[in-house]
Formats: C-alpha cells, sequence, structure tokens
C-alpha cells in the first residue's frame, strides 16, 4: 500500500504528459508532485521518467510499468463509480471527446440546460477532431460520424443525417464564376482544413447518381476550426465546404450562397460509444440525453 498513492501520481505524469496539468488533475502542487515521483524512483530504484523542459515521457522501464498499472487504476476508478450510483444520487465525471462541430450543435446544448438537475454529475468535454481511442484516453463517451464502432463499443445515435454544403460570399462570386460540378473547384480559391490525425488536407466529397467524386482543393487559406473556416468564407476569402447546419443561418440571411446542391454529400449522423462495461447511472443519464429521438 505504501507505493498506492506514488504509482497512481506516477500513472497520472504519464497519462497527461505533463506535471502540470497531472498535480491539477490530482489537486495538488506541482513541486508536491515532482517529489512524489522522485521518491518512487528512488524506492524502485529505477528512472521512470524522461523529463525536459517542454516535454515529460516514460522512460522504457516507465512505460512497462505505465502499462501494468494505469489500466488497474480504470478498473478500481470505474467500480467507485458504480458503487457511487448505489447512494440512490447520480455522481460522478463524465468525460466526453467529439468534434467541435459536434460539441457545438449538439452536446452542450442539451447538456446546458439539463444539468441544475443533477449537481453531483460532471461534465468534461473535450473539443478534437481526430479519432479518439476513448479506453486508452480514459474518456467515457466518445462521439463521431456513423455507427461504425468497435465490437466492445455500445453506439447510440445522437442526430439526423448530415449533409454537406460548399458556401461562399456574395462578395467572392462578384467577379467569379459558379462551379457547376465539382472539378469547377479547381479553378476556385478554397479554404482548406487540416486534419489533426494524418496532417494532410480534408478532400471534398461528392455524390451525384450513385457517383463519387473527391477533389483535393486547394486555395490560400487553410485551417484547423470549422469557424475560423465560416469566418473566412463570410469575408469572401474563398469557398468553404462544412455542414449544413453550421451556415444554414447564413444561408438564409444572403450572407452565403449555397451551390453544388445537386452534388451534396450525406454523411451518417453521430453517434456516440462508450465502453459496455463502464456504464455507470451517470452516463447512462448522459446518454439518454443525448439520445437522438427524431
Amino acid at each position: 500500500m505504501e507505493y498506492f498513492n506514488d504509482l497512481a501520481s506516477f500513472a497520472a505524469v504519464v497519462r497527461e504528459g505533463s506535471f502540470t496539468r497531472a498535480a491539477a488533475q490530482l489537486g495538488i502542487s506541482q513541486s508536491a508532485l515532482s517529489h512524489t515521483i522522485r521518491s518512487l524512483e528512488q524506492k524502485l530504484n529505477l528512472k521512470l521518467l524522461n523529463r525536459t523542459t517542454r516535454s515529460v515521457s516514460a522512460t522504457e522501464a516507465g512505460e512497462r510499468l505505465y502499462q501494468t498499472v494505469a489500466p488497474r487504476f480504470s478498473d478500481i476508478e470505474a467500480e467507485l463509480t458504480s458503487l457511487r450510483a448505489l447512494r440512490g444520487k447520480p455522481a460522478g465525471t463524465i468525460r466526453i471527446t467529439a468534434s467541435e462541430h459536434a460539441v457545438g450543435k449538439l452536446i452542450w446544448p442539451r447538456l446546458e440546460p439539463w444539468l441544475p438537475e443533477y449537481p453531483d454529475i460532471k461534465i468534461e468535454i473535450s473539443s478534437d477532431n481526430r479519432f479518439t481511442d476513448i479506453v486508452a484516453n480514459r474518456f467515457d463517451i466518445g462521439v463521431r460520424l456513423g455507427g461504425d464502432i468497435a465490437k466492445d463499443m455500445i453506439a447510440v445515435r445522437i442526430a439526423p443525417d448530415m449533409r454537406m454544403a460548399v458556401v461562399g460570399s456574395p462578395a467572392y462570386f462578384a467577379n467569379r464564376p459558379v462551379p457547376k460540378i465539382p472539378h469547377d473547384l479547381l479553378e476556385h480559391n478554397c479554404i482548406t482544413m487540416r486534419l489533426p490525425t494524418h496532417g494532410g488536407l480534408l478532400a471534398w466529397e461528392f455524390i451525384q447518381d450513385g457517383r463519387n467524386v473527391n477533389v483535393n482543393v486547394s486555395g490560400q487559406l487553410i485551417f484547423n476550426t470549422s469557424q475560423s473556416i465560416i469566418n473566412a468564407a463570410l469575408a469572401g476569402r474563398g469557398l468553404a465546404w462544412m455542414p449544413e447546419d453550421l451556415v444554414h443561418q447564413q444561408i438564409a440571411a444572403g450572407q452565403l450562397q449555397s451551390v453544388l446542391d445537386d452534388w451534396a454529400t450525406v454523411y451518417p449522423g453521430y453517434h456516440l460509444y462508450y465502453a459496455s462495461r463502464t456504464a455507470s447511472q451517470a452516463l447512462a443519464l448522459v446518454v439518454e440525453r443525448l439520445r437522438y429521438t427524431g
């Protein structure tokens, strides 16, 4: 037992990749956390972490130790969360990872008015456009388009299908022809998005009469958030390819013009997913709150 708190602190540092973030999560000072890790290394007579001024990473011994203890701490925390549910009052922290679009349009609008009913449920939301292994990264819920989820996960639809739209401002089209087919976009200044997972640019996808067309567009501006792309399109800096629900108000107001509507791609709507063994009472309530009811 003398190692328990030390190992929990060590696991937090490796998981967060930072003494600062780990200390904040544990509710202790950074200096106290550093002392704990040094003490653990002395007890084991092993160097567990490589430290620089900018980063922290596990040594070979540290990685082996982390892979051993981290799943056990996760199981303990999951069981404690389940036990708390026996009090008759839903409680605990639910960590959610989702795209910027899903957070802004679905998750926060549904949870915000609901949270006061359950003051003992805490919500942590991480907005990220990459695919995330929720088990490895200790999230309770992940959100992605479509229902193609790993076999050990439970998927729940939280949104209708998503239609994409190519939009530009009247100022942009004042001196440029309106594209008639997807490949016309190669002659336009397109505002592109950088994918976080592989670092490449997002290809624009279209479909008509069952025929799929991908266009590797290019332009002067590249962003990694949807709102930045929309702002640039509103300013007349290029064409944007966006979920239609993100720009429908601007289209209705005449601030943006939708083109290539006959080629619009429709994706299966957002689904949340979670590991079946972690279904606490608090998690079940959050899932039901986010569930799409048509």
